[in-house]
């Protein structure tokens, strides 16, 4: 190759040099300089192009996604010619498509949208159980052992009426906070008359009346300021019931105190949840709001009153294993946020329905077993049978957690013939000591725990 043009003398004679050891410069004897960058130049641009680029490149799974985030970076087709070697956008795409390897990194782990509110879960349990104290201080003012049977009848009866209303209460909180403040405006006092009607039917003195629409009066109060999120409330009404139980501690407070502060716990409870419906109603009304069948309720009262008449039947052997179980209720509730939060994360981790089944298996273990672990020494240290508590406990929870997802009816049923048959069996009498609460709720639970993998064993119950 000849580097010496024709005539090839004077200013017009080339001199030949290396600029580096990737490019070539021919220059002139005067100013002018011609740069030639070797082919083994572009092909490390490119590669040092791919090398930026890799986390970016890498999970392409075309060139034209290549091609469009170089474009992006703002590469012309001068600087593409020039610097790479390539004569256009989509070759330079395609070459830097080949020389990455592909990686498709895991995306970013997204909220947890059932993330339970640790202190809320904790302060209802504790809300379940509070209650109870004002029968230690006023149970002794009217003769409690000979009205029990007015006080269950009314508990059972605001117990079921509850659980529909509860439910009734949140269908009607997708269309407004207005509509949820009237229907719990008109259920509340309803079911309250209903409780006190059927607890004075079995009375046998006016003092156990009284106490009986107090109790249903403070159920529905309670179950106003639950339902509408205000425990916070619930629990400063409940301040003078649980001052006076600390001091039976210490002193005896006298029948007028023991009288005067559960009944000042149940005007603050009604008073705060009137407030509180006061402010619900307040909102603006849903327009084209719909009212949802009562028949949808139906099933989650029928619950209400299986499980108020299996806890019943505990009660009456074992007392303060059932107050284990109601401060349970809290734990409870953040173990069925725990499951639907684990589930999400089963169906992201699985891509098979039958692994998606097993690894959903494995969750509801998991959960009725952290359930179930604390009530164990509960059993031991208040002198209750273990298995009959277990049970029972493990028949409620699966029951609650068919009826988070919307499975109502079979949970019903099952706890409905589980409460008939220990009351039958109980009667009869042919089973010694709790086998007959042992045998419905061990029934009942395996029952449930099938139904519960059937029914949450499909991704789309997930959805």
């Amino acid at each position: 190759m000849a580097l010496q043009p024709p005539g090839g003398e004077g200013d017009s004679t080339l001199s030949l040099r290396l600029a580096d050891d990737r490019t070539l410069a021919l220059r002139t004897v005067g100013d002018e300089t011609l740069a030639l960058r070797l082919p083994g130049g572009r092909g490390a641009e490119v590669d040092r192009l791919a090398a930026d680029l890799a986390d970016r490149v890498g999970p392409a799974v075309h060139p034209y996604e290549v091609a469009a985030l170089l474009e992006s970076e703002g590469l012309t087709v001068e600087v593409i010619q020039e610097r790479y070697g390539h004569p256009d956008l989509f070759s330079l795409a395609s070459a830097l498509y080949e020389r990455v390897p592909r990686t498709f990194p895991e995306p970013a782990r997204p909220a947890d949208a059932w993330r339970p509110d640790h202190v809320r879960c904790l302060l209802r349990g504790v809300l379940f159980a509070l209650p109870g104290l004002a029968y230690l201080l006023a149970g002794r003012l009217w003769h409690a052992e000979r009205s029990a049977d007015t006080l269950v009848a009314a508990g059972l009866v605001s117990w079921a009426w509850g659980q529909g209303l509860g439910h009734r209460t949140y269908l009607r909180m997708a269309a407004g906070r207005r509509e949820a403040g009237r229907t719990l405006l008109v259920g509340a006092p309803l079911g309250a008359c209903l409780a006190t009607a059927a607890g004075a039917a079995l009375a046998h003195e006016p003092g156990a009346v009284l106490f009986a629409a107090g109790q249903s009066l403070y159920l529905a109060a309670a179950g106003v300021l639950l339902v509408l999120g205000r425990e916070w409330l619930l629990l400063a009404a409940l301040g003078p019931v649980a001052a006076g139980a600390a001091a039976l501690t210490v002193t005896e407070p006298g029948d007028t105190l023991r009288a005067a502060l559960p009944l000042g716990s149940l005007l603050a409870a009604v008073a705060l949840a009137g407030w509180v419906l006061r402010t619900a109603l307040s909102a603006p009304p849903a327009p084209g709001a719909v009212s949802p069948a009562v028949r949808r309720s139906l099933p989650y009262g029928l619950f209400g009153l299986a499980a108020g008449v299996l806890v019943l039947l505990e009660a009456r052997q074992h007392p303060w294993a059932v107050i284990a179980l109601t401060l349970s209720m809290g734990p409870a509730e953040w173990l069925l946020y725990r499951f639907r939060g684990l589930s999400v994360s089963a169906l992201r981790a699985t891509a098979t329905p039958r692994a998606f089944r097993g690894r959903t298996a494995a969750v509801l273990a998991l959960c009725l077993a952290l359930y179930l672990a604390p009530l164990l020494p509960a059993a031991l240290l208040t002198g209750a049978p273990p298995a009959p508590l277990l049970l029972l406990a493990a028949t409620l929870w699966t029951a609650l957690l068919l009826q988070a997802f919307g499975v109502a009816w079979p949970p019903a049923a099952l706890c409905v013939l589980a409460a008939a048959s220990a009351v039958a069996l109980t009667v009869l009498r042919p089973p010694p000591g709790p086998l007959a609460l042992s045998l419905c709720c061990g029934a009942a639970a395996a029952a449930l725990a099938g139904c519960a993998l059937r029914s949450l064993g499909r991704p789309a119950a997930h959805a």
